[in-house]
């Protein structure tokens, strides 16, 4: 097996002559033994991960949606989905927006005037298309130390105040609005602030309180 692994890791890195930098997909669960990797973790186009003995890793795409659970084998990460060798991998098409994974930095420091203004109309007068959550209970990547607010912007809604504390936040940089039980209002407009950057998102107004991927309810503020 280690060698048979071997020679498709050897042919792995023939494939790929160089890491890419940007992320392509977050590890949304590890079991068993899988060496340098952990729960949501960052990967990038040309990772190479070997699983172990029934060890299955489960990463979504931020770009595609596309949500892989693979046991066994060898592992490398693409920019769409992953290229398994003496594994096995199941996919599935999960509902995610890649503008709510990956703001923009125009979107990000915008002030707040400026910020309202666009969530009215777009660059031609019409309504404008905000980021969607399709989770009810958002996961926030933000900095520590920092304090995220939350308000509703197209209805009337108590403002969420959520001092970021490291202890409070799972890997220290993502603040999980499931595990403590807050939720916003399925349909909803939201502005989230922290700091001096103004976000916009929405909440899909089928979203509900069940379990729901990480991809599709992921909100990068960083």
């Amino acid at each position: 097996m280690k060698s048979l692994i071997g020679a498709c890791v050897g042919a792995f890195c023939l494939a790929v002559p160089a890491l890419a930098e940007t992320p392509a997909a977050i590890v949304e669960d590890v079991q068993g033994k899988v060496d340098g990797i952990a729960f949501m973790d960052y990967v990038a186009p040309g990772k190479i991960i070997k699983l172990g003995p029934k060890a299955s890793i489960t990463l979504s795409y931020l770009k595609s949606c596309q949500r892989e659970t693979i046991s066994e084998g060898v592992v490398l990460v693409g920019a769409d989905q992953s290229t398994v060798q003496l594994g096995e991998v199941k996919r599935e098409k999960v509902p995610c927006d890649t503008n709510a994974a990956k703001l923009s930095e125009r979107e990000a420091n915008q002030s707040a005037a400026t910020t309202f203004r666009t969530m009215r109309s777009d660059a031609k007068g019409g309504p404008a298309k905000l980021p969607t959550l399709y989770g009810v209970s958002p996961l926030v990547q933000a900095k520590a130390g920092g304090t995220l607010v939350i308000e509703r912007t197209d209805g009337k809604e108590p403002t969420i105040s959520v001092p970021l504390k490291s202890d409070a936040m799972v890997g220290g940089k993502f603040y999980d609005f499931a595990k403590t039980g807050k939720t916003l209002t399925p349909g909803g407009s939201y502005l989230a602030i922290l700091g001096a950057k103004r976000y916009t998102f929405q909440i899909d107004a089928s979203a509900t309180s069940s379990p729901t991927p990480i991809i599709g309810r992921l909100l990068r503020l960083e």
